[in-house]
């Protein structure tokens, strides 16, 4: 890849800023930074960091295709509701991963080698593996070999290739990991923000990636190994002790970066998911968490990833809020009827307002039985109708949509994903600890909450690399795979426990921090609502009821925000059910009403592959012009419209599959 970057990180030193605490604010000499003279404990952190922005921005868009999100942002929207896909979304993250971060790893990986610091060389390795696969992921054919030398026009490798390299790459990375540093190495501590300097845990990181990778092999003949996956998953993440986490903050001492001028503190996932007010729960995702299997059983988890706002909202003669009741999001329907979408629009759902004198909109409706209907949705809140006109009073401290069209008047159930950080605050003086959106200034002087946020998407929650839950989740899979029914249904519920477990810690943590006391979504769920829960008719409680879709409906949730749900849905072709004997995996995901996007995804029935979103088309600027010829030669299908349902190297049955798609 063209090294318009390669000290991009040093750039970065030059604020002199602090970042993750104690990471990212020292330097040999910070005046005069240079590729030569940053220390390994220097570079790695800064590397983390932007790999963890480039995975955010990834996690976020696939999350929308997957389902997860309702986006009304346009280019988001199109991944998550029409299906009209647009380039608009692909090129963040391969500037991320390229141009900030893959860049600087030979220099990382050399300057350790100096000094015998294996465990920076490991680490180079390891990320290397980890952000080539996302890229494989989410592109299919990516320059690879040549893509971090001095080429300005590097070819292209097939998926195959990179899918290799990648497992080398971690291979190289564990043997690197078992050695111990040389006498003159700097300390893995003063570099290391995902595990703490400690060379254990990379080393189960390595094995943990190596089952997760080697899952994705799950449709290929004769590759697929359920027991090197089952290897490597014992030598990885045995407990969430063994979890690999990037720490994020909530300070006022934040600065933003140079590139994107996001917070560098914050979590890269809420920098893109919940940083503004574009995205929601869908519908599609909230059933799952108050009825999966279809017993009608909350989640005790529910409260913690879908947001509440303030409703029916009282205020004092000062302004002050003094009685309300929480109104938990309702989920955008995306797939089903699509009622609110069909009425104005894909990307129609609206923003909410506050107003602390009270506001009368008039509305005009001409339909006779959609103006009955919302006069009595209204309530009393109508004040008059005079023929078309309905004129709605909304009282002191109401929280509402700011517009005369009718058809959003209704927007308020669906609370918006943001919270705030420091550095995004709309109303002075919002302390650390309070992370609540209030909109403005007098929302946040009244005390009127318009979202609590949602537990993954915080600015101070942590960044998940690689966890434990997920090990267990991979463990039920595969041990279904081999018949093994009674040992999966012991894995699948301890990767539900798991989840849990990993979130409650979170939770005390945070109301030890006193958040819980601002916004009660960030305290801890009921321990007894937990173990109803898991005795529940929700979880499968036998052996001879668990399903496929069971333990992958049970992952979804605990992945969320994550590329790996778009990577599984592909794997079992979404709800096509023509994966062995498995049936539907993921019931209820399809084509909704709205979309609109046959000319990107040209398959007409669910069985056939190209009914899906499969890959992102390359990024315009970066690849399909600056470097057309390379691009052009990768694949026969690059430059069409409806790249993104062809299926990437590991999507595929077959090696010849994959090729005639591209050659």
């Amino acid at each position: 890849m063209k090294k318009l970057f390669n000290i991009a990180i040093l750039f970065v030193l030059l604020m002199g800023s602090v970042s993750c605490e104690k990471w990212l604010d020292v330097n040999t000499d910070p005046d005069k930074p240079n590729s030569s003279s940053a220390l390994v404990n220097n570079r790695l952190p800064w590397i983390q960091h932007f790999y963890s922005y480039a995975a955010g921005t990834a996690n976020m868009r696939t999350a929308c295709t997957a389902g997860v999100y309702y986006s009304n942002n346009n280019n988001n929207n199109k991944l998550s509701t029409t299906w009209e896909c647009n380039a608009g979304t692909t090129t963040t993250v391969y500037q991320g991963w390229f141009i900030e971060c893959a860049n600087n790893l030979p220099s990382l990986y050399d300057k350790a080698e100096e000094e015998e610091a294996y465990y920076y060389m490991g680490a180079a390795e390891v990320i290397h593996a980890m952000g080539f696969m996302m890229m494989l992921d989410l592109y299919g054919e990516i320059p690879y070999t040549e893509a971090l030398v001095a080429n300005p026009s590097p070819a292209y490798d097939d998926g195959k290739t990179i899918y290799e390299g990648c497992l080398a790459k971690l291979d190289h990375a564990i043997e690197l990991f078992s050695m111990e540093q040389g006498p003159n190495a700097t300390a893995f501590s003063l570099g290391d923000m995902w595990c703490g300097g400690d060379p254990a845990k990379w080393l189960k990181l390595c094995y943990g990636l190596k089952a997760r990778y080697l899952l994705k092999l799950s449709k290929k003949t004769n590759q697929f190994d359920g027991d090197a996956i089952l290897e490597c998953l014992s030598k990885g993440p045995q407990s969430n002790d063994d979890n690999a986490v990037m720490l994020c903050y909530n300070v006022a001492s934040d600065v933003v970066d140079y590139w994107f001028k996001d917070p560098i503190m914050t979590n890269p996932n809420w920098d893109v998911v919940a940083y503004g007010n574009n995205q929601r729960i869908s519908k599609f995702h909230k059933d799952l968490l108050v009825n999966m299997r279809g017993a009608g059983v909350e989640d005790p988890r529910m409260t913690k990833i879908v947001p509440a706002a303030m409703a029916d909202i009282k205020v004092d003669n000062n302004g002050k809020v003094i009685s309300y009741k929480w109104r938990r999001s309702e989920g955008v329907d995306i797939y089903g009827e699509a009622k609110r979408l069909l009425q104005a629009g894909a990307a129609s759902i609206s923003l909410t307002s506050f107003t602390k004198d009270g506001k009368d909109i008039t509305y005009t409706i001409g339909d006779n039985a959609i103006r009955a209907e919302f006069i009595a949705a209204m309530g009393s809140k109508v004040k008059s109708v005079n023929g078309n006109d309905v004129k709605v009073s909304y009282p002191k401290g109401s929280i509402f949509v700011d517009s005369n069209n009718y058809m959003y008047a209704g927007d308020t159930a669906y609370v918006n994903l943001r919270s705030a950080s420091q550095l995004t605050l709309q109303s002075s003086g919002q302390p650390e600890n309070d992370m609540n959106w209030y909109s403005g200034p007098d929302p946040y002087t009244a005390g009127a909450v318009l979202s609590t946020g949602s537990f993954q998407v915080r600015p101070n929650s942590d960044f998940d690399i690689l966890t434990y839950y997920e090990m267990c989740f991979i463990k039920a899979e595969v041990l279904m795979r081999q018949g093994k029914a009674p040992e999966a249904l012991i894995a699948y519920k301890a990767g539900i426990k798991a989840h849990m477990d990993r979130m409650q810690a979170q939770l005390r943590n945070w109301q030890a921090g006193g958040y819980a006391a601002k916004n009660p979504d960030m305290a801890p769920m009921d321990e007894a609502a937990i173990t109803n829960y898991l005795a529940s008719a929700a979880v499968a409680q036998s052996s001879g009821e668990l399903t496929m879709s069971d333990i992958m409906l049970q992952k979804y949730i605990a992945m969320g925000c994550s590329i790996e749900n778009w990577n599984d849905m592909r794997r079992f072709n979404f709800s096509a059910g023509n994966i062995g004997s498995y049936g539907v995996v993921y019931p209820g995901y399809d084509r909704g009403p709205m979309f609109s996007g046959q000319a990107q995804l040209t398959g007409t029935i669910k069985t056939d592959p190209t009914y899906w979103q499969r890959r992102w088309r390359l990024p315009d600027k970066w690849e399909l012009t600056v470097n057309k010829i390379n691009a052009q030669a990768s694949s026969k299908i690059a430059y069409e419209t409806n790249v993104w349902c062809y299926p990437v190297w590991w999507d595929c049955a077959t090696d010849d599959e994959y090729y005639g798609y591209i050659r």
